[in-house]
This record gives structure tokens, sequence and C-alpha cells, in this order.
């Protein structure tokens, strides 16, 4: 709320594949977040970026229904799998309805030329009580190492979803400094687009870790910023 207050721009990103931006902006609501607005995750990039990218396609989609609107969209024809071979573009993200059907398919019309996009190559989805559930690596390296071809990424720490979200608060990268948590994807995906990157490590710095600052508590990050803590006795 003070980076708010101190007329910071903020922004949350997101590599979730099966939400739009609007769906965890609701969700952030929720919890009283109120001031999340500009709320970004690849489901709201990914039929822009691949018009830009490769023009109108036919997209065979392995992926959540999300995933499969998302694509239609963008003004793309999603192909049902049985019509592989007319595909011009792949799009893989978490399947809950996965089958060896399924990962033929696709592999079969990236091994043909198709380019094979994905929201993101995170190993795990993180769920309640530090359980986790196969996140779109599995799925994308199953075709990915079938057909010999590597994926596009939209989603991070891939620079697509970092642009987006600098262009629609209109600020600039040498401006904007990435937040969070993630060496591998927020780290390495903020110096991708440009920024300045601070790493959240509440434990500790991790072994390795590349960012330009490290804090472990968010009071530190208000001083890393220059922007005063709220007076406990006021509103924060």
């Amino acid at each position: 709320m003070a980076l708010h207050a101190s007329g910071r721009a903020i922004g949350f990103l997101s590599n979730n594949s099966r939400a739009s931006g609007q769906d965890l902006r609701r969700r952030l609501h929720e919890h009283g977040i109120g001031i999340a607005q500009h709320v970004l995750t690849p489901l709201d990039i990914m039929g822009e970026f691949i018009a830009e990218r490769f023009g109108r396609s036919r997209a065979l989609v392995m992926g959540a229904p999300e995933l499969v609107e998302a694509v239609r969209r963008g003004g793309h024809e999603v192909l049902e799998f049985d019509a592989y071979r007319k595909a011009t573009v792949v799009v893989v993200g978490n399947d809950f309805a996965v089958s060896y059907g399924r990962i033929t398919a696709a592999a079969r019309a990236v091994a043909a030329g198709a380019p094979l996009v994905t929201p993101n190559l995170d190993p795990r989805l993180p769920v309640e009580d530090g359980d986790f559930l196969p996140g779109c690596a599995a799925f994308v390296e199953a075709v990915a190492v079938t057909a010999g071809v590597r994926p596009v990424v939209v989603g991070k720490p891939d620079p697509p979803l970092f642009h987006m979200a600098m262009r629609q608060m209109g600020v600039a990268p040498t401006l904007t400094a990435m937040v969070g948590d993630s060496p591998a994807a927020d780290m390495r995906g903020g110096r991708s687009a440009g920024m300045r990157t601070i790493l959240y490590a509440p434990g500790g710095d991790p072994d390795g870790a590349e960012a330009d600052v490290i804090i472990r508590s968010f009071d530190e990050l208000l001083t890393v910023v220059g922007v005063a803590r709220p007076d406990p006795g006021g509103v924060p």
C-alpha cells in the first residue's frame, strides 16, 4: 500500500496457464488487495503473441480450456487433434486430460514444422499444504523431446510478458524493478527484459541467486526504493 500511495505503478505478473489476469485480479481483490489493477498472465498475450510472431494460425492446443479460448481470442483457428497435420502452430500448457494420443499428435505436428509455443516451462504447479502438481514443463518437454524442437516461451523468464506489462503501464525498463521470489523465473526474466531485479528471500540468500538486491522483508523493500514506512497509527 505504501508503494502505491507513493505514486509508484505496481503490476502483478503470473505464469498461470489456466487463468487470465482478470481472473487473478478478482482473486486479489477478494483478498483485500484493491491496488491490483495491472495483472497479467501468459493467457492475456498468447493470441496476440502468436499473431505477431507467426501470423494468423491453425493451432493445435494441448492444454486447459482457458488456454484454448486464449488462442481462439487471438483470431486463430483451433484444430481437433485428429487434424494435427493441418497445424501451423502447436500450443502446450497444463493438460489435465493428457493422453498418449494427444502427445503424439502434438509432437508430430511440431516435427513437421509447426512452432511449439508454451505459457511457461515451470516444472511444478504449487498447490495447498506445500504440495504440487506437474507444471507446464512436464507436458511441453514430452512434446519437445519427441519432436526434437525447443519451445518458444511466452511467460517468465522470457521477455514477452514483461514487455507487455511495461507497455500497458507506460513505464520504461530502466525505471522498473522486478520483485519476486524465484531466481529462475523472476530474476532471470527481469534481467532479460532490461529491468532491475529485487529478490524476496526471507529465509536468507539462496545459493547462486543473481539479483541486484536481495531483501528479507517488505520493510526492506520500502527502504530500497526510498519510500517511508507507513505510520502504524495511521492508514497503511
